[in-house]
C-alpha cells in the first residue's frame, strides 16, 4: 500500500506546475518582505522573475528553495513542498552572491557538489566533464578556483547548478558578471535547458537579456506580483514610425481615421500594426499626396513596459 501511495504521488508531482505559489507571505520584524504572492510556472517554461530592489525577489526564491520558511500561504516546486528532500534533488540553483572554496580545483569543487547532491559515485566523473563542457570551462579542470577571473566563477556556478539533471533551475542574475560572449553562451545553455524539457527560473536586472530567453514574465514589487504574462502579452502589439513630409492637415486627418495615429509633426506613429502591414500604410501615404522618408517598426521594450507597471517615469 505505502509503494501504491509513494508511486501516485510521483504521478502527481511529474504533472504538477514546476513552480505554484499562493498567498506566500513572509514578514521580519514587522515588515512584509513577500505580501501574498501568487504564481505559477508552468514545466519546461522560461520564466523572468523582475522587480525593483526590495521588491521581494530573494526572499521568494529562498522560500521556494526552502532555506527559510513562510509565514503564511504555501508554496510546491515540483508538486512538494519546498522543504522535503524529495524536491530539493531535482533542483539547481545559482545564487547572485556565491563563493567558492578558492584552494580546489574545478572537477574537486564539482565532485564535492556532486557527493552533496547524494549522486552515485560511478557518475560523478561523466558529470563533471559535462557540466564543464556546458559552460566551455573544458580546458580549466584542473586549475584552481582561485585563479578564475569573475566571469569564469560565474559560469563554474552554472556548473554547480546543473549537476545532476535537476528539472527546475533557479538562477540569480547569471550573466551579471559575464562579458557580451559569456552571455550569448548563457542563453545558447537556457535554451538548450528549455529545448531538453527543465524549467529555468530567472532572476535578473538585465530586462534585454529576460526578452531574449524567457518564455513568460512576472513582474512583483512591494512583494506581490502586478503583472504576469507571455511577452507578446505585457508588450502588447507593434506599432511603426513614419518620417513623411508633403501631407496637410485633411490628409493627415484622413489618415488617422483609418489608424491609431500619433502626429509628432515631420514623425506620424501608427500603434497596433503588425510588420506585414506597413507596405499598406506607405501606400496609403504615397496616395494622399505624401513621401515617406525613414520607416522604423518598433514595439515597447520590456524595459519601458516595466518602468511603466511600475508607475516609474
Amino acid at each position: 500500500m505505502d509503494l501504491q501511495v509513494r508511486r501516485a504521488a510521483e504521478v502527481s508531482a511529474a504533472a504538477s506546475p514546476a513552480i505554484h505559489t499562493t498567498g506566500l507571505t513572509k514578514v521580519y520584524s514587522g515588515h512584509a518582505a513577500l505580501a501574498g504572492l501568487d504564481m505559477t510556472v508552468p514545466p519546461s517554461e522560461v520564466f523572468g522573475f523582475l522587480g525593483p530592489n526590495g521588491a521581494g525577489k530573494t526572499t521568494a526564491v529562498k522560500l521556494l528553495l526552502g532555506l527559510v520558511g513562510q509565514t503564511s500561504g504555501e508554496a510546491w516546486i515540483l508538486g512538494r513542498p519546498p522543504r522535503q528532500s524529495a524536491s530539493r534533488r531535482r533542483v539547481g540553483y545559482l545564487p547572485e552572491l556565491f563563493r567558492y572554496q578558492s584552494w580546489l580545483a574545478a572537477d574537486e569543487l564539482l565532485a564535492l557538489h556532486c557527493e552533496l547532491s547524494g549522486l552515485e559515485r560511478w557518475r560523478w566523473a561523466d558529470e563533471i566533464r559535462r557540466t564543464l563542457s556546458a559552460v566551455k570551462l573544458s580546458e580549466r579542470t584542473r586549475d584552481r578556483v582561485g585563479t578564475f577571473s569573475k566571469g569564469m566563477q560565474q559560469r563554474l556556478g552554472l556548473a554547480v547548478a546543473l549537476i545532476g539533471e535537476p528539472e527546475l533551475i533557479l538562477l540569480d542574475e547569471p550573466t551579471s558578471a559575464l562579458d557580451p560572449i559569456g552571455r550569448h553562451d548563457v542563453r545558447e545553455l537556457i535554451h538548450h535547458l528549455r529545448q531538453r524539457g527543465t524549467t529555468v527560473f530567472l532572476n535578473s536586472h538585465l530586462l534585454t537579456e529576460v526578452e531574449m530567453v524567457c518564455d513568460r514574465v512576472a513582474m512583483v514589487d512591494r512583494g506581490q506580483v502586478i503583472a504576469t504574462g507571455t511577452l507578446d502579452e505585457l508588450l502588447g502589439q507593434h506599432s511603426c514610425r513614419f518620417r513623411i513630409s508633403g501631407l496637410g492637415p485633411s490628409e493627415r486627418s484622413s489618415l488617422a481615421a483609418a489608424a491609431d495615429l500619433r502626429d509628432d509633426g515631420e514623425w506620424i506613429t501608427i500603434g497596433n500594426l503588425e510588420p506585414d502591414q506597413v507596405p499598406s500604410v506607405v501606400q496609403r501615404v504615397v496616395e494622399l499626396g505624401g513621401r515617406v522618408y525613414a520607416v522604423e517598426p518598433r514595439r515597447q521594450s520590456l524595459e519601458e513596459r516595466f518602468m511603466e507597471v511600475l508607475g516609474r517615469p
